[in-house]
């Protein structure tokens, strides 16, 4: 199988999956506004403990900016409920157990810890416009200081 890379341009692929809380989170839900769409690996670990932190200090001002946030990850839905729980998170996480949604959108990588090399998902994250086109991409994020940089991004894309 190829990985698909995506770029700065092309058309966001769709996505419709079970999310926190119950109910489903789609592509389609978000059209007419900015969606920031972050990949990562898996609830409740340390790196992505803190980026979803990091997202729900600035939920406000992405919502004054027009833009909802989404992170994926294959965990179950139970397991999201749980980490927004735990953390008291104010962002929307989807449930993409058969990694449909990180083909799609080519997070889905070989990775290496110690020396020994797995399947994973690389901490990614889309900026969406309003006409579901990707406006931003960043890959093999690093947590620190990230949620700011793609505020400042959202803040400076037209709607």
């Amino acid at each position: 199988m190829t990985k698909v890379v995506l770029e700065v341009g092309d058309k966001a692929p769709d996505f419709a999956l079970s999310r926190d809380g119950g109910g489903k989170v789609a592509l389609k839900n978000f059209k007419g506004s900015k969606l920031v769409l972050y990949f990562y690996p898996r609830d409740d670990t340390a790196g992505c403990t803190k980026e979803a932190i990091d997202f729900t200090r600035v939920a406000k001002a992405f919502d004054k900016a027009g833009a909802s946030i989404v992170g994926i990850s294959k965990d179950t839905v139970a397991a999201h409920d749980k980490f927004i729980g735990k953390h008291d998170l104010k962002v929307t996480l989807g449930s993409d157990p058969d990694g449909a949604a990180c083909e799609a959108y080519g997070v889905w990588a070989r990775k290496s810890l110690y020396g020994r090399t797995y399947m994973g998902i690389e901490r990614t994250t889309f900026l969406i416009d309003a006409k579901g086109r990707i406006a931003r991409i960043w890959r093999k994020v690093k947590v620190p200081g990230h949620a700011d940089a793609v505020l400042e991004a959202v803040q400076d894309l037209e709607a």
